[in-house]
This record gives structure tokens, C-alpha cells and sequence, in this order.
């Protein structure tokens, strides 16, 4: 209570244990949380994508899936929207599908990643802007026009594969395939062995794919 010229001025607080208490959970909740994270491996959308498709044993995607890689490209754009460097043009009045619309840049600050600031500074130098369409096709270097074969990403699947065996998720292997040897990169076996570790030393970090639960929301403004 405040008193102000001979007026009475009247503060009002939240009171309510139950309210207090929900805070102080909450709080420690969110604490709590970004411990693990800081503990945990986190992976960018497109390492979780070529785990998804990558053979756990022999350490390479399927030779006959021809859709990972211009996944993998719509990964990349997908997580430098989630990052906040483009964004699509508004839809204005006349609602067009997600693929037609143009993307732009929001920032071209750099990620601190290397294929997502390649990709960036091709879409920031890229005038007019394209379609979301056309970034998969040009990054994919699935392009009929000769002039737009310099916007593909190269060996993205090997370049993904060696950061996730930094990470400590896979491993290097050479297999031999016939008339040629062929690096693998299979995926580290974290189970416990009966006959104790093979390799003694401190344990791993666990991949961060999510939390149980968790609801994302997409750059799109739609709920996955």
C-alpha cells in the first residue's frame, strides 16, 4: 500500500500458494531440462533424418532409395528456418501451396554449421529469389538448367556421416563391395556387453532426438 498526496494507492499481489508453488516447479522443471540437454548430443534435423535411413549394421543408406537426397536438402532449409535465417514470402490474398512460395532471407548470420551456411549464402546471393521447390531441386543438383548446377551440395551424406562420428553416434569402417573398397559408417553399438566394456572410458553422449512428448512447432507455423 502505497500513500501518495493523501491518496491511498492499493498494489495488488498474487497471493495464491497453489499459483507459487506451480512457478517454483516449473522453474526447476526447466532447470532441470536444460541440464540433460547440456549433457545430451544434439543433432540437427538433417543427422536425424540420414539415421532414419541409414542401415545400423552396414553403415550406408539403401542404394535404391532415391529420396533421401532431396530430403536431405529440405532438412537443411527446413533447419535454417528453425534457426531463423529465411522464412517464405507472405501468401497474400490468393493462398499457394508451400512449394511455390519464394523464400527469403531473414539473416545471413552464419550458423556455425557448414552446410547450412553454403546453403545460405547461395539462397542470399540468388536475385530474384526462388521457389522452395526450386532450393530442393538446385541443392540436389536435379536441374536442367546448366547455370544452376553451381548451387548443388556436394557429398552431404559423407559430410553428415563424419559429424555424427564426431559425436560419438557412428563409427568408420571399410568394407569391400566386389571390385571396390567403400567407407561405412555403421552405428556405435552402446549396449552393454556381458563380458564388460570392449572399450573402457567414459560413456557416450546420447543423441538428443526429442524429448518424450515434446510437440515442435515447424517455421511453417504448424504443430508436428
Amino acid at each position: 500500500m502505497l500513500r501518495q498526496d493523501g491518496l491511498v494507492q492499493r498494489k495488488n499481489v498474487n497471493s495464491n500458494p497453489e499459483s507459487k508453488a506451480k512457478d517454483v516447479d516449473d522453474t526447476n522443471r526447466q532447470e532441470s531440462e536444460d541440464d540433460v540437454d547440456s549433457k545430451e548430443t544434439r543433432l540437427t534435423l538433417m543427422e536425424e533424418v540420414l539415421l532414419l535411413g541409414l542401415k545400423e549394421k552396414e553403415g550406408y543408406t539403401s542404394f535404391w532409395n532415391d529420396c533421401i537426397s532431396s530430403g536431405l536438402r529440405g532438412c537443411i532449409l527446413v533447419e535454417l528456418a528453425i534457426r531463423g535465417r529465411i522464412e517464405l514470402e507472405r501468401g497474400g490474398v490468393r493462398r499457394r501451396s508451400l512449394l511455390l512460395r519464394k523464400v527469403v532471407v531473414r539473416s545471413d548470420a552464419p550458423t556455425g554449421d557448414v552446410l547450412l551456411d553454403e546453403a545460405l549464402r547461395h539462397i542470399r546471393d540468388t536475385r530474384p529469389p526462388e521457389t522452395l521447390q526450386s532450393w530442393i531441386d538446385y541443392l540436389s543438383g536435379e536441374t536442367w538448367n546448366p547455370l544452376k548446377l553451381r548451387y548443388q551440395l556436394r557429398n552431404v551424406r559423407e559430410r553428415l556421416a563424419k559429424n555424427l562420428v564426431e559425436k560419438g553416434v557412428l563409427t568408420t569402417e571399410k568394407q569391400n563391395f566386389l571390385l571396390f573398397d567403400m567407407t561405412t559408417h555403421p552405428l556405435v553399438d552402446q549396449r552393454p556387453s556381458p563380458h564388460g566394456p570392449p572399450h573402457p572410458g567414459p560413456a557416450r553422449p546420447r543423441p538428443r532426438l526429442g524429448r518424450p512428448g515434446e510437440r515442435l512447432r515447424s517455421p511453417l507455423g504448424r504443430r508436428l
